[in-house]
């Protein structure tokens, strides 16, 4: 079973086409995991900031996947709500080694929780503690505890590093 595969059972995915919103602050890694979540021979090799947002497409074995890979840069996060009711599922990065701003992390997250469009749907999300190799890293169940993940009683939702 490939990663994708992996992905869309953590997620609880079972449809053939999947609109996924990627989204966390900017500087988190949400570029590079949807590069490294890509076929090989699609991977980019340099990763720069998202400006706005970028759209990308691939497939696994079993699904095609539309990932919004949205910008986390402040002025750029009121644009992610117009993209919640396309949404099928979501990946949200948390720089796990950013400490000062897992605040604001979480701020963003309980925004998007509350949201019309997000609130009353079983939307599954994935939760990546990324950065996990630096020094400063706290673990995904600090992470975890900090977002106050067990609060989400309504989404399936996981957690991975």
């Amino acid at each position: 079973m490939g990663l994708l595969d992996k992905l869309s059972g953590l997620l609880g995915l079972k449809k053939k086409e999947v609109h996924v919103l990627c989204l966390g602050l900017d500087n988190s890694g949400k570029t590079t995991i949807i590069n490294k979540l890509k076929p090989s021979n699609a991977q980019s090799q340099d990763i720069v900031p998202t400006i706005g947002f970028n759209i990308e497409k691939f497939k696994s074995s079993s699904l095609s996947f539309t990932v919004f890979d949205m910008s986390g840069q402040g002025r750029y996060r009121n644009l992610w709500e117009h993209y919640y009711k396309e949404g099928q599922a979501i990946i949200f990065v948390i720089d796990s080694s950013d400490r000062l701003r897992m605040v604001v992390a979480k701020e963003e997250l309980d925004t998007l929780l509350n949201h019309p469009d997000i609130k009353h749907r079983r939307i599954p999300i994935l939760f990546f503690a990324n950065k996990m190799d630096l020094r400063d890293a706290v673990t995904s169940v600090k992470v975890s505890q900090l977002l106050c993940l067990e609060n989400i009683k309504d989404k399936p939702w996981h957690i991975c590093r």
